[in-house]
């Protein structure tokens, strides 16, 4: 069978203006695969990062994108959750080896042998492709990927707002879910107020939490109270840093700059949970007594499993829970990118009109 061609806007080095029309072939579709066409990809933080190589993993030409949506066009003969017409996404993976103890748990993010990347990746357990070929992002408007990683959205969504929950959603939906805070009732801090942020604060207030949003910024504040917040901390008002010490169960950590924890981890009550979710490159140096005469927990998190990121889209969707989104065409993703990586100020999500991806 014939593979996909498929038009890409590839970086073609490490540098955030490399960016160039290209053409890339994805695998044909199998029996357990869905092809559909990319309407919408969202730009997330760590295009930026996989695109300057900041973690030393990425390989050139680079097509970014792990947030897309768009329309079926054709499944395998063995798919069954999905059939031409529907509206589907994917999100930060395509694949995992389906054997270990995560994965049986739906978990693939943390699959035993590593899961394989949207893109950026390299397939290996020949459900993505050919093994040893790199995997192909959203930044293109074709994509092929197995049923299990195919999310199943409504049909009177809006898919372009729909294209960031798979990505910020589902990054901030899982630790939520994780620490029960989708039975209401928790005092949940958000720190970092960005495309993360943003979600982390509507999503928690759509459970039925009480949310403090924490920044640097202190022109963060009406646009995080208009959406959902209950509470605003800036991190400069010692005083007010002080007064919250102690007050809140959970802390999402979303901040991708390199910064000190310990002004975040002071607003933990007894027992409670920080959790890092934004990416940094530099170590962070913590002391253990805060913890150990609270016990408060740090911990990390990545993304959700299929099973997860397929509730949160549910969940998302049903109660209209969508990012503030800026649709732009594919020709201004270097300047967004540039933008991204200094600072996202504006509290919005970016989002690719697939349409508009060049023809070489």
């Amino acid at each position: 069978m014939a593979t996909v061609t498929c038009n890409a806007f590839s970086a073609m080095t490490a540098s955030l203006d490399s960016f160039e029309a290209n053409t890339v072939e994805r695998h044909a579709c199998g029996d357990d695969d869905v092809v559909f066409d990319i309407k919408f990809c969202g730009i997330c933080h760590t295009d930026v990062h996989f695109v300057k190589n900041d973690l030393g993993m990425s390989a050139y030409p680079l097509t970014p994108g792990h947030e897309l949506a768009g329309v079926v066009t054709a499944v395998g003969k063995n798919v069954s959750k999905l059939a031409v017409g529907d509206k589907v996404g994917v999100g930060c993976m395509v694949d995992a080896c389906h054997a270990c103890k995560n994965c049986n748990k739906f978990e693939e993010q943390y699959c035993a042998t590593g899961s394989t990347f949207t893109y950026g990746g390299m397939s290996t357990y020949g459900r993505a492709g050919p093994n040893g070929k790199p995997t192909v992002g959203g930044y293109s408007d074709v994509m092929v990927v197995h049923e299990r990683y195919a999310i199943k959205v409504p049909a009177d969504a809006p898919l372009d707002q729909v294209a960031p929950l798979l990505c910020a959603g589902i990054t901030m939906y899982d630790p939520l879910v994780r620490f029960g805070c989708s039975l209401g009732g928790k005092k949940v801090g958000i720190a970092g107020i960005g495309g993360l942020g943003m979600m982390g604060i509507k999503i928690a207030a759509a459970m039925g939490c009480e949310v403090t949003a924490i920044s640097t910024s202190a022109n963060k504040e009406a646009m995080s109270m208009s959406m959902g917040a209950a509470k605003f901390l800036l991190t400069s008002d010692a005083a007010a840093m002080a007064a919250a010490a102690g007050s809140l169960d959970i802390v999402l950590d979303t901040v991708s700059a390199n910064h000190e924890l310990m002004p975040y981890a002071n607003l933990l009550c007894g027992d409670g949970q920080m959790t890092l979710i934004g990416l940094t490159t530099e170590p962070f140096s913590v002391p253990g007594a805060p913890f150990l005469f609270s016990q408060k927990s740090l911990r990390g998190s990545l993304i959700g499993g299929t099973q997860r990121t397929q509730e949160m889209i549910d969940f998302c969707c049903s109660k209209g829970v969508y990012p503030d989104i800026k649709v732009i065409p594919a020709t201004e993703v270097m300047d967004v990118l540039k933008k991204l990586e200094e600072k996202n100020d504006s509290i919005v999500r970016y989002v690719i009109d697939c349409a508009t991806i060049p023809k070489k």
